[in-house]
């Protein structure tokens, strides 16, 4: 009867088919296959709606989907259900420069929606590398590399359009830069991983593109000057735009992968906004730490072909430490620390490693406090996968012993669920609360972000 009501309304927008289904069954993570029933591919927000009504009559499982880059399994489909897929839901409705903000709906990507806004002297900043679509970077309350200088998607979403799950459709927020006006419900929509309902339309936050831009790496003999560099830049205040590290592992990929021909040392990718004087200013300052710190010279990026090279090379880290090792069972780590806690976060993971055996290479939005290990067992070695799962639980236990959280920007899904008890303790029931009162049938992504139900 819903599969039914569910092709009259969409026609060939809606459909079982093996190939559709096996497509939203994946993920970019280590997760098994779990496909959905079906997919949908709403073109408005009272489609959305209608869905949602559908699949609540009959209790059936419903699944937003963005560009399916996420990584911790938060679009696959545990129970089946029904996939909404946004792909044709990406208009940008309103570009409003003099109030520095755009309203898209939730399958833009955030490359498109800069390509947008070319013209206007303005743009979007969360990077989290991936071209992921604006509403899943919302949903799993994203952010990257620029997240030290402009915030997450949280300090740069203004407003949310929302379906929930009896298919009531609300407005959050405003247009206004700020408000004091009840709970904070776009707050609570932004992170929720598609738990509470399904974003429709954002209203985002939009940066003035910087006079100047620069861009540098250099390289540290070792891991602790190059993270002690990291921290002192943070504590001095100096206004950077990306501060990320590298180890040598990440080197030695990067140059088999993009043949970028760097010293196989741990290494600082930076970047300076701002007018000329300033930038230079953030420059001199940022090269006088790095000196004491022992660092090397920096290799300049100036130009935006050299910059988008740099990151670019940056952001393809996983996709070439992957190609080093082809045989195996990538694993993914995401844990931020308070920035005074960094250094000794980062060098027990790396003993951790080194003692394991198993290939880690460790990199990370270091600036705040953000860092990553993928770890690389042989996905036919049963013993290193467990090895390497235990590293991932040691890395999240660290994290809370010293004052931080098991996830930085990744966000929970279905790999990080276990460590949500130790995390937040009875404010995990309080989720479980809110969930309860919005989504009483637990339909909207079970198996997800909460308690099993």
């Amino acid at each position: 009867m819903a599969f039914e009501a569910l092709h009259a309304l969409l026609g060939t927008r809606f459909t079982t088919g093996a190939s559709e289904r096996a497509l939203h069954g994946r993920s970019e993570a280590h997760f098994a296959d779990m496909p959905p029933d079906a997919v949908a591919y709403p073109e408005t927000t009272a489609e959305v709606a209608q869905i949602m009504r559908i699949c609540a009559d009959q209790r059936i499982p419903v699944i937003g989907w963005g560009a399916g880059t996420s990584l911790e399994g938060h679009a696959l489909a545990p129970h089946g259900g029904v996939t909404v897929d946004f792909a044709r839901m990406n208009r940008v409705l309103d570009i409003a420069a003099e109030d520095m903000l755009a309203i898209v709906q939730p399958g833009v990507t955030r490359e498109a929606l800069n390509t947008e806004l070319r013209a206007t002297g303005l743009f979007f900043p969360v990077d989290p590398g991936a071209n992921a679509s604006l509403g899943g970077m919302a949903s799993t309350r994203a952010s990257g590399t620029t997240a030290v200088r402009y915030g997450t998607m949280r300090a740069n979403t203004l407003a949310l359009e929302v379906v929930l799950a009896d298919g009531r459709t609300i407005r959050t927020g405003a247009r206004a830069p700020k408000s004091s006006t009840g709970y904070d419900l776009t707050g609570l929509f932004v992170g929720a991983e598609g738990t509470l309902g399904l974003i429709t339309e954002l209203t985002l936050r939009l940066q003035g593109q910087p006079e100047a831009v620069s861009a540098a790496i250099c390289a540290f003999d070792d891991m602790h000057s190059a993270v002690e560099a990291v921290i002192n830049t943070i504590q001095s205040g100096l206004a950077m735009a990306r501060i990320e590290f590298v180890d040598a592992a990440n080197i030695r990929s990067f140059n088999a992968h993009a043949q970028a021909g760097l010293a196989e040392k741990p290494h600082l990718l930076v970047e300076f906004h701002g007018s000329p004087s300033g930038v230079r200013e953030q420059a001199q300052a940022f090269g006088q730490i790095v000196a004491d710190a022992g660092g090397g010279a920096f290799q300049w990026a100036d130009t935006a072909e050299d910059r988008a090279r740099l990151w670019k090379m940056r952001h393809n880290a996983y996709y070439a430490a992957i190609a080093q090792h082809p045989g195996a069972h990538p694993i993914t780590t995401d844990i931020c620390v308070p920035i005074s806690r960094l250094a000794e976060a980062v060098e027990e993971t790396a003993r951790d490693i080194a003692a394991s055996g198993i290939p880690g290479p460790i990199l990370g939005h270091v600036g705040d406090g953000n860092f990553h290990a993928l770890l690389l067992p042989d996905r036919n070695d049963p013993d290193q996968i467990a090895r390497a799962q235990d590293l991932a639980s040691a890395m999240a236990e660290r994290a809370l012993r010293l004052g931080g959280t098991v996830s930085g920007e990744h966000g929970i899904g279905m790999g990080k669920r276990k460590y949500m008890q130790a995390e937040h303790g009875a404010a995990w029931d309080v989720m479980g609360a809110l969930k309860s009162a919005l989504d009483p049938q637990n339909i909207l992504n079970p198996g997800k972000l909460l308690r099993a139900q």
